[in-house]
């Protein structure tokens, strides 16, 4: 029996490390990378606090989910990888937004997922939403360390370095090139500044 029970777990450790391997890196970002689905929101939560206070229940489910749409994406910033706030945003327009909604705007669980990417805001020539700030200052809650390790496990700092390698050497180590993102994203979020940074990732 004991044998029957260490082959299962074996086989399911293959499966795992087979699935791990294989997965997309939208998928590997939310388990274990930049946009991991616990401590990414924790970082934006309290980036959101440090701009706005406390979020109220409906804002902090939109918190959470709204880089989930990241699942099965193969790569963040492609066609398919800027399309991920589509999937939170059809969430929070179906759970909160309506004749229930409790807020006075329009569509504004909806607009709050979908305008926390730039792309989406400038396809439909609307302002940035306050999620999107939270999102760029929460670069300044996760260690530098932390967040290096969790981009070279996923591998989605290839694609961020490549992105940005017109204007930042790829000669340069990731360290430097994180310091740079860090200091330009946090400059962006306190000025709300969309145009800050043009070149980086939504």
């Amino acid at each position: 029996m004991i044998i029957l029970y260490a082959l299962i777990l074996s086989v399911a450790i293959m499966i795992m490390v087979l699935f791990v391997m294989t997965a997309p890196v939208g998928t590997k970002s939310l388990l274990f990378g930049v946009h991991q689905f616990l401590l990414h929101p924790y970082c934006v939560l309290r980036a959101w606090i440090e701009l706005y206070g406390w979020p109220s229940w409906r804002e902090l489910v939109c918190i959470i989910i709204h880089d989930w749409g990241y699942w099965g994406r193969p790569n963040m910033d492609g066609p398919e990888g800027e399309r991920h706030p589509l999937w939170a945003a059809h969430r929070a327009y179906r759970w909160f937004d309506g004749p229930f909604s409790s807020s006075n705007e329009e569509d504004y669980y909806r607009k709050l997922c979908l305008y926390h990417s730039r792309h989406f805001a400038r396809r439909d020539n609307a302002d940035p939403s306050t999620l999107c700030w939270a999102d760029k200052l929460s670069i300044k809650y996760a260690p530098t360390w932390l967040y290096l390790l969790l981009a070279n496990l996923s591998g989605e700092i290839e694609e961020y370095r490549e992105k940005n390698a017109h204007v930042f050497p790829l000669e340069k180590s990731n360290r430097e090139w994180h310091e740079w993102v860090k200091a330009g994203m946090i400059k962006m979020a306190m000025e709300q500044n969309a145009g800050a940074m043009p070149y980086m990732q939504d």
